[in-house]
């Protein structure tokens, strides 16, 4: 049986990455569907999934529509007490459930004042006294849950968990907008920013073009922080491989990497691939073989 997850956009859509993050990060089967949140048709997409009115929107196997996060995030806990979904700790889970409800309902100024956008890191922003309390407010949250860690991975609990989800948008604002930050917080940041289901969120966001661009600003662009690998698509060549990394499906579309040129098989396989080649590791083991 599968879920199937409605998502609206992925370089903007803040609560649709949270409801990806969840499922993608744990073995839950599902499918996604993208519906027009910048396409004016968001409302005529979401009329056959009531009770929903926004996005992300979770089916469920039973055909249960649920719509909203945070209701996302608890269907799947009950439907799935074997996977790690939660801290293992009883108190750690309390925290971690206080610290996804906190970012459900709170930070209205960071919301407003710095939408989530995955394409550029802007220089000059100027933040309000009402951002960097809620952002002194989150480096406080995230110090307790630091406190309660159980392993040592570099999230707020220790392993990946939910609520991880719920903040890399946070950490992705934090970004975008040069927002003061300490070096705790900076290192919880650099984890989210380098994970590779992250990376893979954005990749497929940089497929998709806009116009008008939403959220265009006048300040200057620094450009994502991050390194990858220089690949570009091009109509003629041999690729050296003959089924889509992916898919399986023969080739159609082409990229050039280091001089090399491999095959996808539809447009959106190759642009993802283009946009972060090494957040793919079905690509990297046909690159590195």
């Amino acid at each position: 049986m599968t879920y199937k997850l409605f998502i609206g956009d992925r370089t903007f859509s803040s609560w649709s990455m949270r409801g990806w993050l969840m499922l993608e990060h744990f073995p839950i089967p599902h499918r996604t569907q993208m519906l027009g949140l910048y396409d004016g048709t968001l409302q005529q997409d979401l009329a056959d999934l009531a009770p929903a009115r926004t996005v992300p929107v979770l089916q469920t196997q039973d055909g249960h529509v649920v719509g909203d996060s945070l209701a996302i995030a608890e269907t799947l806990v009950e439907a799935h007490p074997d996977l790690p979904l939660y801290p293992s700790d009883p108190a750690a889970r309390v925290m971690a459930r206080n610290l996804m409800a906190e970012m459900h309902s709170g930070f209205s100024a960071l919301r407003g004042d710095c939408p989530m956008n995955l394409r550029n890191r802007w220089d000059g922003f100027q933040a309000s006294d009402a951002v960097l309390a809620d952002v002194a407010r989150i480096e406080k949250l995230w110090a307790l849950a630091r406190n309660m860690r159980n392993g040592d991975g570099p999230w707020l609990f220790g392993d990946y968990s939910f609520v991880d989800a719920f903040y890399a948008p946070v950490a992705a604002r934090i970004v975008t907008y040069g927002l003061p930050r300490n070096d705790a917080a900076q290192a919880y940041i650099d984890a989210t920013l380098s994970d590779p289901i992250f990376r893979q969120w954005r990749a497929m966001g940089e497929t998709k073009t806009y116009d008008p661009f939403p959220y265009a600003s006048d300040l200057t662009d620094l450009g994502w922080p991050m390194e990858r690998l220089n690949a570009r698509p091009v109509e003629q060549g041999v690729a050296e491989n003959d089924a889509c990394p992916y898919s399986g499906d023969p080739v159609t579309h082409l990229m050039e990497l280091d001089g090399r040129i491999f095959g996808f098989c539809n447009a959106f396989c190759r642009d993802k691939t283009v946009a972060d080649p090494a957040a793919w590791p079905k690509f990297m083991a046909l690159y590195q073989r």
